[in-house]
Order: C-alpha cells, then sequence, then structure tokens
C-alpha cells in the first residue's frame, strides 16, 4: 500500500490499539494525553535513555526490513538500561517519516517494534510524529528503574578486576561487511545484526549479585566502548585476543575477523569488570573473561606472545572519514 503515510492522528490511534500487546504494570496513563504517567517502584531510581536511529547511518531501506529496522530501534534504548543493571518500565517513539513512505512500512516498522517490547513486557507510552523533508527518522526513550544507589556505572572498574564479555562479537559488523559488497545476507545467518538481543536479564543478574563493579554495552565496538570504561575508571586494561568470543556467521558459521569484534561494535552485548568469579553462563548467555584491568590509562592487547597498544576504532559520529 504505497502514497503518503497516515494522518498523525491516524498514525497515533494505530500505536494506541497496538500497545495492549506489551506490557503495562509501570504505566498509568499511556498514549492520549500530554504525558503518559508511570509508577516508579518505591527505593528505585529512574533510568533514561535515548537513541536516533537514523536511515542511511544506522539502517538502510535496501537492506533492511522495516521490522528490523523497528526491533533494532529498541533494542538501543533496551542495550543501554541493561549495561546500568535496570528494568525497563517503558518507552517512547517519536518518528519523523517522508511524505513518500509507504503505510505498509509503517505498519511493519510497527510491528517489529512492538514485538520485542512485547518479549520484555515494555509499553509504549507515547511519543511524536512529524514529516520529515528527507529520509525516516526514529528517536527511542527507553525508561527504566534500579534500586536507590545501585546502578552499575562505567566508573566502577579498579586495577586487578576481570574483564568479561557476554555472548560473541563481531557478527553485526560481519554482516554490514557482506552487505557491502553486493551480496546478500538473512536473518538466519547474521541474527546479531538483524535481531540483537538486548541483556536485560543478564545485567538486572550481575547487579542483583553485585558482580559487576563497571559494566557498558558493546555498541560502539570493544576496543571503543572499553575505552569509555578505562576513562571513566582512570584506569589501564589489557586484552588477550586469543579469548574474545568471535561470533560465527553464515551458512558455513565461520568466524568474524578479530577486527570486527574489536571494532565493529552494533553487537549489544554487555562488556563488564568484576572482582569475584562470574559463572561462565548467566541467564542461558555465554559469558567470557577477556583480560583484566591494570594501572595507567592505555589498552593493552595481547597476542601472540606480543603487547601492542588497543587503540579505540569502533564507531564514533563526527569521527571524520
Amino acid at each position: 500500500m504505497a502514497g503518503v503515510p497516515l494522518s498523525e492522528k491516524s498514525l497515533i490511534e494505530g500505536v494506541r490499539r497496538s500497545v495492549g500487546r506489551a506490557g503495562r504494570s509501570a504505566l498509568r496513563l499511556g498514549i492520549g494525553d500530554d504525558c503518559a504517567v508511570l509508577r516508579l517502584p518505591m527505593g528505585h531510581e529512574a533510568l533514561i535513555t535515548t537513541d536516533f536511529s537514523l536511515e542511511g547511518v544506522h539502517f538502510r531501506r535496501n537492506w533492511h526490513g522495516p521490522e528490523v529496522v523497528g526491533h533494532r530501534c529498541l533494542t538501543r534504548g533496551l542495550s543501554d538500561i541493561a549495561a546500568m543493571g535496570g528494568e525497563p518500565l517503558a518507552a517512547f517513539l517519536s518518528l519523523a517519516l517522508p511524505a513518500k513512505l509507504s503505510q505498509k512500512w509503517v505498519h511493519r516498522f510497527l510491528d517489529g517494534l512492538l514485538g520485542l517490547a512485547k518479549q520484555f513486557g515494555v509499553p509504549l507510552a507515547g511519543g511524536d510524529t512529524a514529516r520529515s523533508p528527507g529520509g525516516i527518522l526514529a528517536d527511542i526513550v527507553v525508561m527504566g528503574s534500579v534500586p536507590k544507589g545501585r546502578a552499575v556505572l562505567r566508573s566502577g572498574a579498579r586495577v586487578g578486576d576481570a574483564i568479561y564479555v557476554t555472548g560473541s562479537l563481531g557478527g553485526s559488523a560481519a554482516a554490514i561487511d557482506r552487505l557491502r559488497t553486493g551480496k546478500r545476507a538473512s536473518a538466519r545467518d547474521y541474527s546479531q545484526h538483524f535481531r540483537p538481543t538486548p541483556r536485560v536479564e543478564v545485567g538486572r543478574f550481575l547487579r542483583d549479585r553485585g558482580w559487576a563493579s563497571a559494566m557498558i554495552d558493546v555498541s560502539d565496538g570493544l576496543s571503543t566502548d572499553l575505552a569509555h570504561i578505562c576513562e571513566e575508571s582512570g584506569v589501564g586494561a589489557e586484552v588477550e585476543a586469543g579469548l574474545i568470543p568471535l561470533a560465527a556467521v553464515g551458512k558455513q558459521r565461520r568466524s568474524v575477523d578479530l577486527d570486527d569484534a574489536l571494532h565493529g561494535g552494533d553487537d549489544y552485548e554487555l562488556l563488564f569488570t568484576s572482582r569475584g568469579r562470574v559463572p561462565a553462563t548467566i541467564a542461558g548467555v555465554a559469558v567470557t573473561k577477556i583480560g583484566r584491568v591494570v594501572r595507567g590509562r592505555k589498552m593493552l592487547l595481547l597476542r601472540a606472545g606480543r603487547r601492542s597498544e588497543l587503540k579505540a576504532r569502533g564507531w564514533q559520529h563526527f569521527r571524520g572519514s
């Protein structure tokens, strides 16, 4: 069904009818008034994060179906909540759409977003719509909660802490590498890119047990996100290349290149430091020790018995070509 997207009123009404699919435990009043009204659990603090999904930057319509764009849009916000050890409560979506975008695309985008929202019991509580003079712009805001004083920060790493990562890395970058060459990449063979899973349960588990001294999600690349922890904590890091869990992709399930795992990003796994012993699996997700926190401010990569400086080479907006 091509043509001008639905009017703002019709689009909002359609979203409002769909919201019933997601949980409502924290939502007292949702779409329909000037503001949503949420219940913050007693003894908790609010977590609020916002992320853009921009056509041509975070997705391309010829590479990503609308359901994939919607799923990944919400994943970005949920992953931030997970990285603080929080519980997501509600999401807010602002959409700017070009006039010639089909209504079918919008409906399928919402199906992808609301499908993930239902999985995590997160209601879509409001947002905004506008006409875009160019491409599609989606801004997701996710509100969560965490017990007072218990949010896991980037600044808690200390010398001697072990460095861990969940899942495997590089799968999303490998998909992009393939798409850039004009080859097809299916959601089944490259699920990390097309259907990433925010590690909310793992983050909550680590916070509950006090196992994570510092934590961040791997959205910009292991090298860049580890650099964020080091900078905020005033420490350095040593990472063993041979311990980094490389994603297996494609029909042959081949391991990705180390560079994709180190710098590719867009994996939405959790990178954390810990002073205690951490199990190899949490909530069904593999957890791998990849290094340790050291004195100084440099990051070092240990490979084949040699040390070299690990530079932050992941995704950075406005960095220049």
